[in-house]
């Protein structure tokens, strides 16, 4: 498994001291593409083979959110490739092995010249070493929305919403979904599927439904067409 070692910072923390599922999400994300650049398959290799990777979705588990200056070790392993899928597990812990969080999710290679499906190249195959599943209960890639859902104010999309691809950032989806719920919900088990993308000055319109016991919301982030670019689910409860 990659890994790279970091300390919980002041940024990363919420009113609690505690590391945010948001922070928590980044350094996952941002530890797939330290994995990508040091094994040379980074943002140049792909962007001179015009190709991206997309995230398809995202099941992140959390045992404890680490706390401000704490140090933790986080981690990435690509366990499968399917055509144009590829699959990475990802693990955060403790410098003294605690885990805290440990993740699935699955991407979709892609041909930004002509928005297709592309298979990965020799190198890529070469470069990802796979390794073996990480051992957690898997959750579907899809997302049910519940019905019943409550409509909420609609936003636009603003210059720090995108990526480098000029896309939404697949973790502002999530802090969109979090301004939908209270903010003493403490999730648990966050899980996003990501169905299209969003752009500067696009409409995003909120749906949020929440079961009975309180312990589950399931936000769908929608364009002006009722469409999802993305659906969120929060399974927890409040801190």
């Amino acid at each position: 498994m990659y890994t790279f070692d970091s300390r919980v910072r002041y940024s990363e923390v919420g009113v609690d001291g505690n590391m945010t599922i948001e922070a928590l999400l980044d350094y996952f994300q941002d530890c797939s593409t330290f994995h990508s650049e040091d094994i040379g398959l980074g943002v140049d290799y792909l962007d001179a083979l015009h190709m991206v990777w997309m995230l398809s979705s995202w099941q992140i588990c959390v045992n404890r959110y680490p706390h401000l200056c704490e140090r933790i070790v986080i981690g990435t392993a690509p366990y499968e490739f399917r055509g144009f899928i590829g699959c990475r597990n990802f693990e955060m812990k403790t410098a003294e092995g605690e885990v805290l969080a440990y993740a699935n999710s699955i991407w979709s290679l892609m041909d930004i010249r002509k928005m297709v499906p592309a298979r990965p190249s020799e190198k890529m195959l070469e470069g990802y070493v796979l390794e073996e599943k990480y051992p957690m209960e898997y959750a579907p890639r899809k997302i049910a929305m519940p019905d019943g859902g409550t409509a909420l104010a609609p936003f636009t999309v603003k210059q720090h919403h995108l990526d480098t691809n000029n896309h939404v950032n697949n973790g502002q989806y999530v802090r969109m979904a979090m301004d939908c719920i209270s903010k003493d919900f403490r999730i648990r088990q966050l899980r996003v599927e990501y169905k299209r993308q969003a752009k500067l000055d696009d409409m995003v319109c909120p749906v949020v439904a929440a079961d009975e016991s309180g312990g589950l919301y399931t936000v769908s982030l929608n364009n002006a067409d009722g469409k999802p670019y993305s659906i969120v689910e929060m399974t927890g409860g409040v801190a």
